[in-house]
């Protein structure tokens, strides 16, 4: 099923309008990145176009939370070292360094999330749904449903962006691309936590880095 929200996504990456977007998306069965190649392909994604070129300049951002508690080491790429040092480039990547401290990403992109893990996944959510008494019919469709609320909180660029949750890191970058008209990139990031992987009392740290943020 094509839902309002996913047409709104396709069109805030591609800039293309409502209906064409639509249309995109009935046509490759709801995959996103296949319904932007589509658009591409139709020459109606403006801001997709960009996303063809180079982007090997930008900025790797080290993001310290907590005196010290989280760390986050993150590089974003563009097309220009003039664009990489702009208040407006370096004012994103720290933006997403933030959500990478605050919402703990696994992945940038649900393309590098292995397959195993996928696997693995649907077997315990096909269990679940099981357990829960529904009937084996729709048991793969509330699997699918269930897979895209992973990719939502465990990838990056599906993510709730933490200042504005309306709208997704994708959309705060495809945003960017069109007022910088360059092509923004996230390549590649790592969270360190204090402690991780201790045994010890849980801490908020989603909240403080909103805390933080408001100040």
């Amino acid at each position: 099923m094509i839902t309002a929200e996913m047409v709104k996504e396709l069109r805030a990456r591609t800039g293309a309008g409502m209906m064409d977007c639509k249309k995109a998306l009935g046509e490759t069965n709801g995959d996103m990145e296949k319904a932007i190649d589509f658009l591409r392909e139709k020459g109606l994604a403006a801001a997709a176009k960009k996303a063809s070129r180079v982007a090997s300049e930008g900025l790797v951002e080290a993001y310290i939370h907590g005196g010290g508690r989280i760390g986050v080491l993150l590089e974003v790429n563009c097309e220009t070292d003039f664009v990489a040092k702009t208040d407006g480039f370096k004012g994103l990547v720290r933006d997403i360094a933030m959500q990478i401290a605050a919402a703990n990403p696994g992945y940038v992109s649900r393309q590098e999330v292995p397959e195993e893990i996928l696997n693995h996944e649907r077997e315990i959510l096909k269990a679940q749904a099981l357990n829960e008494g529904k009937p084996a019919h729709i048991v793969d469709k509330m699997i699918d449903g269930r897979i895209e609320k992973y990719y939502k909180e465990n990838c990056l660029l599906e993510q709730p962006f933490i200042k504005d949750p309306d709208k997704t890191i994708t959309q705060l970058i495809t945003e960017s691309v069109a007022k910088i008209g360059e092509n923004i990139s996230v390549r590649r990031f790592t969270r360190y936590q204090l402690g991780e992987g201790i045994e010890k009392k849980a801490n908020d740290f989603a909240a403080e880095v909103m805390a933080a943020v408001k100040k």
